[in-house]
């Protein structure tokens, strides 16, 4: 599993930019198989059929092994490699897009369609956001209630996440931390509780927190 990756959010969105008369509608959508893209990509043709074209991209994979374009009838090379091309120069990953075109009545040379194609993408990803998925561990702190007070204060103010506290025979604080960091964050907690406490490693899961455009 990767450290951390990025992707769009899970709540996918469209954007239109007009270029020259023509429409260019773009979707994006995050996608953690091929066949879920693919699927995405029929119902949008679906739901535009009587567009010029529907052009798509996707990247499947944690080492996007699975690579897909389709210009969908725009002269080769136009539409979908430089869609592509926007996802990996975004760093994305798990992620399809298409762009929806209604023609205008203007041609716009192979030039003014890589372009068009490629800002459509851009300006879907910005409307539907970027998360970094990040790889944690779920950390359990066994310790007396003497304690408490000053674990979760500290645990507040510091880089880890407080998830929740369990209030049993001896208090339990789970913690996420990063993937890699059990051992720093474990002799974190012995020096400030001179070794009163006990840390115990959990599951690892994604989490995920939203990425703001520069």
């Amino acid at each position: 599993m990767l450290n951390h990756y990025y992707t769009v959010n899970h709540a996918g969105n469209e954007e239109e930019i007009i270029i020259q008369k023509s429409r260019f509608i773009g979707y994006v959508q995050r996608c953690e198989t091929e066949e879920q893209a693919q699927e995405f990509v029929q119902d949008i043709k679906k739901k535009h059929r009587d567009a010029s074209h529907n052009c798509s991209a996707y990247l499947i994979g944690e080492h996007d092994l699975i690579q897909k374009a389709n210009d969908d009838g725009e002269p080769s090379g136009t539409a979908g490699v430089p869609m592509l091309d926007v996802l990996k120069r975004k760093g994305l990953k798990d992620t399809a897009v298409v762009v929806t075109r209604y023609f205008g009545g203007t041609k716009l040379g192979a030039g003014g369609l890589i372009r068009a194609y490629a800002s459509a993408v851009s300006e879907a990803i910005k409307a539907t956001g970027v998360v970094k998925r990040q790889l944690m561990r779920h950390m359990t702190v066994t310790a007396d209630y003497a304690l408490l007070g000053k674990l979760e204060h500290e645990l507040r103010h510091s880089t880890y996440t407080l998830d929740r506290i369990n209030y049993l025979e001896n208090v339990e604080l789970l913690v996420y931390v990063e993937d890699g960091e059990e051992e720093r964050f474990t002799q974190w907690i012995i020096d400030l509780t001179r070794d009163q406490a006990k840390v115990s490693p959990g599951d690892v899961s994604y989490m995920e927190s939203e990425v703001l455009e520069d």
